[in-house]
């Protein structure tokens, strides 16, 4: 895997825990577990770094990304809700499930953005969203993958990218429950919003300047 530089993004002070208080009118739905698809060529990659609004809008933009779904996995509570895993007692954390097409972006080069658009080294933290719930994991769907994380971690290491060690965990993908309705494509939907204008909105225009040989067209 050729060697990439990261880009250490801007984190700022504003918890997306607030989020539930902004919602309270939307009714929970139980949600059952997304299955892997990979029909016509696409693959799957299921990443948790913080909060799912970030990595979500963050993904989007990114060219042979067929679908990003906002949802929970990692724990062993079965249809989670948001307020559930929001007590940090479920075991599971905000992730995204990402559908890809490798003929046109790699699971190298989505790990090259997941790795700069969040803090890999603040255990169970991203800026003010703290708890087990806001922790960085990548859950393989292959052993290739597997590899490819071990590998990009261990690169990043010898490199002294960070300051302070990676806590980024590799483990098996396991199911993977979908967020409620309105968790899904919320940046695009609220770009007014506090936290999409004052976190979300800064590092979708830092990846479109950093990343533009990767974005939609």
């Amino acid at each position: 895997m050729k060697k990439v530089s990261v880009l250490i993004l801007a984190f700022f002070g504003i918890a997306c825990q607030s989020k539930a208080k902004e919602n309270k009118a939307v009714t929970a739905q139980t949600n059952q577990p997304i299955k892997m698809n990979t029909q016509d060529g696409m693959e799957v990659a299921t990443f948790a770094g913080g909060c799912f609004w970030c990595t979500e809008a963050i993904f989007l933009e990114l060219d042979g990304v067929k679908s990003v779904v906002s949802g929970y996995t990692g724990g062993a509570r079965p249809n989670p809700t948001y307020e559930q895993v929001s007590s940090g007692a479920t075991g599971h954390a905000e992730a995204t499930e990402i559908t890809f097409d490798p003929a046109k972006i790699s699971f190298g080069e989505l790990l090259e953005v997941f790795f700069a658009t969040h803090d890999p080294t603040t255990l169970n933290r991203q800026g003010n969203d703290i708890g087990t719930q806001y922790r960085s994991e990548i859950f393989y769907h292959s052993n290739a993958q597997k590899q490819t994380a071990e590998d990009y971690i261990a690169q990043l290491t010898a490199a002294k990218t960070y300051s302070n060690p990676i806590v980024t965990k590799v483990s098996p993908a396991v199911a993977f429950y979908p967020a409620e309705n309105y968790h899904q494509n919320y940046y695009n939907q609220n770009k007014g919003q506090s936290y999409c204008h004052y976190v979300i909105t800064p590092k979708v225009k830092k990846v479109r300047e950093h990343f533009k040989d990767k974005l939609k067209k």
